[in-house]
């Protein structure tokens, strides 16, 4: 008598991860990349530079320095007279950093005898660079500092100098990180308070 043996298949289970479905079924945008371009700036952009003169110097120094102070250097040095005739100087240059048709920052470089101080006259100085408060960390100053060292390789310059207030952590460490080293110090006076600027510099090395 034969034997019949019933072998019961097993029973499947079938999870589904309604959070899985539910996810997959919603289309997930790209995240919105933001384009930051460097523009050189003509006499056409004098109200922008002042306006980003003036916000960034106050939101940098406004905190360690009276009003009367602040209000009487940026009357003295952003005034439409002044930076038109740095902007006409043959010898210096603005770029400006813009992010989607707004500018966020900016570069200004002196050669010769456009630079505040001559050290080195075969040097490029690098009198300004600003950058707006809202956009700190957001690669906006590496991008100026590198144009910065880019225009250098290209000029007839063996050296980049700058001044920067040694308070100034932030921009101090900035500037190491980039290969900037201190060779001098100056005092920089506004209004009645005396403050020490570090200068520093970096070396150019020419590229074949």
């Amino acid at each position: 008598m034969d034997s019949k043996v019933q072998i019961e298949k097993p029973k499947m289970k079938i999870v589904v991860n309604i959070n899985c479905v539910f996810l997959n079924s919603i289309p997930i945008k790209p995240p919105k990349v933001f384009m930051i371009t460097i523009q050189k700036a003509t006499i056409s952009d004098l109200d922008t530079i002042q306006n980003i003169s003036i916000q960034t110097f106050t939101e940098t120094f406004a905190i360690v320095n009276t009003p009367e102070d602040i209000e009487n250097y940026i009357q003295e040095s952003f005034n439409p007279k002044q930076l038109t005739i740095e902007l006409s100087n043959p010898d210096s240059a603005f770029y400006l950093a813009v992010l989607e048709k707004e500018t966020v920052g900016y570069l200004k470089i002196n050669f010769g005898n456009a630079q505040t101080e001559i050290h080195n006259g075969q040097a490029m100085e690098i009198h300004r660079i600003y950058v707006l408060k809202a956009f700190h960390g957001k690669n906006v100053g590496q991008l100026l500092i590198d144009e910065a060292i880019k225009i250098a390789e290209q000029s007839d310059v063996d050296s980049i100098w700058l001044g920067v207030w040694e308070e100034n952590k932030r921009a101090l460490r900035f500037y190491i990180k980039n290969g900037f080293q201190t060779f001098d110090k100056h005092i920089f006076t506004l209004g009645n308070d005396e403050q020490t600027d570090l200068l520093m510099q970096l070396q150019i090395n020419k590229k074949q």
